[in-house]
């Protein structure tokens, strides 16, 4: 069970990394931090949680709209969406509605 959950977790990190290695040349933000701090309450697995105080720390300086602009399918597979844009939400900075992130549009 545990190493199925590291599997998972090494997963998400390396999708996380593929849209950070896109959009840290465009976008503004820690995106280091954004993986370090947040993976574990956007993977696609388990409950739905609230984040971290440090995970919010560093959502608070990431241009987020932007990060969506370059998530791929690929991506969306290990990462939740619908989680990442309540773990936005849960930190003080929601997505505004109908900001399309991958193929989730924030309600």
């Amino acid at each position: 069970m545990a190493k199925i959950g590291l599997t998972t977790y090494l997963m998400v990190v390396m999708c996380t990394s593929m849209i950070i290695s896109t959009a840290s040349a465009q976008c503004q933000g820690d995106f280091q931090g954004l993986i370090q701090q947040c993976s574990r309450f956007v993977q696609r697995p388990g409950p739905q949680q609230a984040p971290s105080q440090g995970c919010c720390n560093v959502i608070r300086n990431v241009d987020l709209p932007c990060v969506c602009q370059h998530v791929t399918t690929q991506v969306e597979k290990i990462i939740s969406m619908q989680k990442a844009a309540f773990v936005s939400a849960s930190c003080g900075k929601p997505l505004a509605h109908g900001t399309r992130c991958g193929s989730y549009i924030v309600p």
